[in-house]
């Protein structure tokens, strides 16, 4: 990669994303360059700030000024205490929420005050798994809710920053390997023009050492007297 890029490549991500995997391809590729990783609840504002130089987000989100690449889908669960009787349900049906006091996350101040208020008893809140699994408590369970839509994880970055550092990660992020021609650490040298084609043609050849005169005598031959003329030899007298 250019010496003149950043040589930090600060990676943010939100709670209940594991970047671990895109992570580790990377120091196996790039040990020369740090990564730093930094978890937000708001990822987006720390891209936006330019903290960040790539951040993974879940989606909806504001994409002005930013490239967005969805990545994967989250399932839904409802989160409940454990003596809820939606517990005994393998997969929770959308119907049976109609019943129940469903949580506002936001007003619940985040995902981690609300799992706590519905370990309670108070009411069930709807999450990702992912973040279900990552504020999981012993006095709450989470079941899945097939007829709920599912949430969406993505990797954004700012459209004016166009550095090799940001595009190797995202090339890595999308499964490209080491040896692909559209990595910026495996990319050709610019084509030469013609005219440079000539003059490097032609300063090759100056520096090849000029063809020996001269007949080349054959392996195995002595020098000696020339070779007698063919054809039949005259009677002695």
């Amino acid at each position: 990669m250019p010496a003149d890029q950043p040589r930090i490549l600060s990676v943010g991500f939100v709670p209940g994303v594991t970047p671990g995997k895109w992570v580790a391809r990377w120091r196996e590729r790039h040990p020369e360059i740090p990564l730093e990783l930094h978890q937000h609840d708001d990822a987006l504002a720390a891209l936006r700030d330019a903290s960040d130089d790539v951040v993974f987000v879940r989606l909806p989100v504001d994409r002005t000024g930013l490239h967005l690449i969805p990545l994967y889908e989250e399932q839904p669960v409802a989160v409940m205490s454990r003596e809820n009787e939606l517990s005994l349900y393998e997969d929770v049906p959308l119907e049976e929420l109609e019943g129940e006091t469903l949580l506002d996350v936001v007003g619940c101040g985040g995902p981690r005050t609300a799992v706590e208020v519905a370990a309670s008893g108070a009411g069930v809140v709807v999450l990702p798994m992912s973040l279900a699994r990552l504020y999981a408590r012993k006095d709450a369970v989470h079941r899945p809710v097939p007829g709920l839509p599912a949430t969406t994880i993505g990797i954004a970055w700012r459209m004016e920053d166009e550095s090799d550092d940001v595009e190797e990660f995202i090339g890595i992020v999308r499964g490209r390997t080491a040896q692909s021609s559209r990595q910026p650490s495996q990319r050709e040298a610019p084509k030469k023009s013609a005219s440079q084609k000539a003059a490097a043609k032609k300063a090759a050849a100056g520096k090849q050492p000029g063809k020996q005169q001269g007949v080349k005598q054959q392996a195995g031959k002595q020098p000696g007297k020339p070779a007698r003329p063919s054809g039949t030899r005259g009677k002695r007298r």
